[in-house]
This record gives structure tokens, C-alpha cells and sequence, in this order.
């Protein structure tokens, strides 16, 4: 069964309580957002059902031992998603010495995005804004005036969905441009395609490029997704980090549930927790603090038009380097 939760929390522990009580479902898998599946997870664990999930953002708050997530964050993203982001700037020809961080009060990416200033002063960066706007704000007029002003080297957005593409064109209204500008979880179509989102970088777990495609699994998802987008109508048919992590999710369920062979809850669990399994996104493994493992973030960058994993090196798509702006 697939149901709309509306992105709305209160909605989503309704469902599951109906999924389990009502509809008596065998398996579950988690919605999508943090503060979905930290819902959908109460009720998972009150009636112990095993929950798999691809885009939790909060890892900490993650107790419930039969939770396996498929976004490979690691234990601690507002500590190492940020690293990986000022490794990739760093190792460019004139590195940002300052930076500006903005970002919506949404949990997961309040909570990395205030990780990121924390590790920007422990990297000797100097924040000259930490700003949070509500979750759902449209007019970032005031908000781009503001990073004007500060006129960073580095621009951090806290994004989510549209958020980037809103504060860029703000910013263009301005007459400004940011040197160098990240944005954690933006819309990836309507980023790749503005003008003024001209080399962005972002964070991700998979492109649509080698090496990722160099798995024949990849190679076939990446064919259907874009046949069934296309068929759909979708704009942007690109599969990216999230769709290969809802596939991953399906990919760990599949492999317990075969290697078990077995629907039975607590024994999927206890076989996640004690076996790797392999994934397009890479090779989880569920034996670190709350079933998370390595954190596999990646930065990616958009390079006429179209983005592209640049950072770790041994990620980038063919010949692609994070260029500087």
C-alpha cells in the first residue's frame, strides 16, 4: 500500500497506526523527511515493527534498535557532512576564508547547517552570518540583502527544496553573485537548469555517472527511472541521491528479507545488524551508534547544466573537477 502523508507528520503516525492495526501490513518502509519518519519510527516501535528509511537527517534521535536507514549520513552529519564540504572547497585554488550560513529551521537541515558553523570555526573560517529562516518562507528578499552585506567567499544554504533557487534569485535582483555557494537539499531539476545556479555545490550519496553506473544494478535502474519519468511527464529525469536511496531502502529489505527468508520483524533486524549489505549507493553496514555506519557523502557541483559528483576524487564523474568560481 502507498499513502500521502501531505508531508505532514501528525498525518504520517496516523497512516502507519492505520497500515499496522487496520491493514495489518507485513512490512513497512519509512516516508520520506526527518520529521516523517521520526513519526512513522514512535509507531514502529511501539508496535515493533522493523522500520527501513532513506532520508533521515538526525541520527541522534534514532534509538529504536529495529530502524535500519538507507541516507548514509553516519552517526554524526553535522559534524562530518560539513567536513567532507570544506575538505572539497579547501583543496581548490584560493579557498574561502570566510563564510555565510543561512538555513531553514527544518530539523535535519537546522541541525547540520548549525554543525557547519561549528566546524567552519574549528577550520579557522570566519562566519560573518549564521541566519535561520521558518521552514516554508518564500521571500528571502531581506534574508539576500543580508548575505550581501556580508559578502562571503563561501555561502552555505540550509536548503530544502526550492529554498536555493529562491535565495539565488533574490541575490540576482541584487546585482550579487556568491563566489562559491553549497546548498544541502535542494529541488536537484530547477537547480541544475537556473542560470544563476551556475556551479552550486551540494551534497549527495549518488549521480547518475560513473563510477556510481559502472554497477550494472545502477546502470539498470538509472535506464527505467528515466524511461517512467520521461513517461510521467517529470521535468528532470536524472536519478540523484534521493531516488537511489528510496531504491537502496527496497535493496535492504530485499536482502534480508531473502537472506532470512523470513517476514518475521525482529529476525530481518537482527540479520541487518549483523551483515553489510550492498547497495547502489554503496556498502552499508547498520553496527555503529543507532544502526548508522559510514557516513558515504559525497559534493557534488553543477557543471553546465547538469550536476556531477566532483569531490572525493575517486567519485568524480569522468574528467570532472570541482571548478572554482
Amino acid at each position: 500500500m502507498l499513502l500521502d502523508d501531505q508531508s505532514k507528520p501528525e498525518i504520517t503516525r496516523t497512516l502507519y497506526e492505520k497500515l499496522i492495526t487496520v491493514d495489518k501490513v507485513d512490512l513497512l518502509m519509512g516516508p520520506y523527511a526527518t520529521g516523517a519518519i521520526i513519526a512513522a519510527m514512535g509507531v514502529a516501535q511501539r508496535y515493533q515493527k522493523m522500520l527501513i528509511h532513506h532520508s533521515f537527517g538526525m541520527p541522534h534521535l534514532a534509538k529504536y534498535e529495529m530502524h535500519f536507514p538507507a541516507a548514509p549520513f553516519g552517526p554524526e552529519p553535522s559534524r562530518t557532512v560539513p567536513g567532507v564540504v570544506f575538505d572539497a572547497v579547501a583543496a581548490t585554488v584560493n579557498p574561502p576564508k570566510t563564510v555565510a550560513i543561512i538555513t531553514s529551521k527544518f530539523p535535519s537541515a537546522q541541525f547540520q547547517s548549525s554543525g557547519a558553523r561549528d566546524v567552519a570555526i574549528q577550520r579557522g573560517l570566519k562566519v560573518l552570518l549564521y541566519l535561520e529562516y521558518e521552514f516554508g518562507t518564500r521571500d528571502f528578499g531581506p534574508i539576500a540583502a543580508r548575505v550581501k552585506d556580508a559578502n562571503p567567499d563561501l555561502l552555505w544554504v540550509g536548503a530544502l527544496g526550492l529554498d536555493g533557487n529562491l535565495v539565488l534569485e533574490e541575490l540576482k535582483r541584487l546585482d550579487y553573485s556568491p563566489r562559491r555557494h553549497f546548498h544541502l537539499f535542494p529541488a536537484p531539476g530547477p537547480m541544475a537548469l537556473a542560470p544563476e545556479a551556475k556551479l552550486a555545490l551540494s551534497s549527495t550519496f549518488f549521480e547518475e555517472h560513473p563510477p556510481f553506473t559502472n554497477n550494472p544494478v545502477a546502470a539498470r535502474f538509472a535506464t527505467l527511472y528515466h524511461e517512467r519519468a520521461a513517461k510521467a511527464g517529470v521535468p528532470y529525469t536524472n536519478v540523484d541521491t534521493q531516488a537511489a536511496g528510496s531504491y537502496a531502502a527496497w535493496q535492504m529489505l530485499e536482502a534480508a528479507v531473502t537472506a532470512t527468508k523470513s517476514l518475521d520483524d525482529k529476525a530481518l533486524a537482527q540479520w541487518l545488524r549483523k551483515n553489510q549489505v550492498q547497495t547502489i549507493v554503496g556498502r552499508f553496514r547498520f553496527d555503529g551508534p543507532n544502526n548508522y555506519g559510514d557516513d558515504l557523502t559525497k559534493v557534488k557541483q553543477v557543471q553546465d547544466g547538469k550536476w556531477v559528483v566532483v569531490w572525493p576524487k575517486e567519485f568524480a564523474a569522468p574528467g570532472a573537477r570541482l571548478l572554482p568560481p
